[in-house]
């Protein structure tokens, strides 16, 4: 008989990013930015709103969970077969905010995915950072 693991993985970005907790959140919450740094989308920062995520690709649908403004912002993200959940905490420290993505919920069946968040989030963090240097 073979035993299948229940346990879920989770691929965790952390960043000091020399912006504050405002202008993070600004980036994290209005859909034109959104759009500029991670896909398309129709996000309204309210609990139980339900959005989309669009690119070339496909779509992800999500459903926003808790949002603490300038503090937590977390939102399901299903996609292909994958539910999961992505919590943003943002934390004043010095100069800047540590930025910490979580997203939780990869099954071991599912490596393909989580191989694809691991990268794919190192990459919209790089985008993220062009635009808070070019917000107001």
């Amino acid at each position: 008989m073979t035993e299948i693991s229940n346990e879920t993985r989770s691929v965790i970005v952390e960043r000091e990013i020399p912006f504050p907790p405002e202008k993070i959140w600004r980036a994290l919450t209005q859909p034109h930015l959104i759009a500029d740094w991670l896909m398309k989308n129709d996000f309204v920062p309210v609990v139980d709103h339900r959005f989309k995520l669009s690119a070339d690709w496909g779509s992800v649908d999500c459903q926003v969970l808790e949002v603490e403004p300038n503090k937590t912002l977390s939102y399901t993200w299903a996609a292909y077969d994958l539910e999961s959940v992505v919590t943003w905490t943002l934390t004043p420290m010095g100069a800047g905010t540590h930025l910490r993505m979580e997203q939780s919920g990869f099954r071991p069946d599912q490596r393909q995915a989580y191989g694809g968040a691991k990268s794919g989030w190192q990459q919209f963090f790089a985008k993220l950072e062009q635009v808070l240097t070019r917000i107001e």
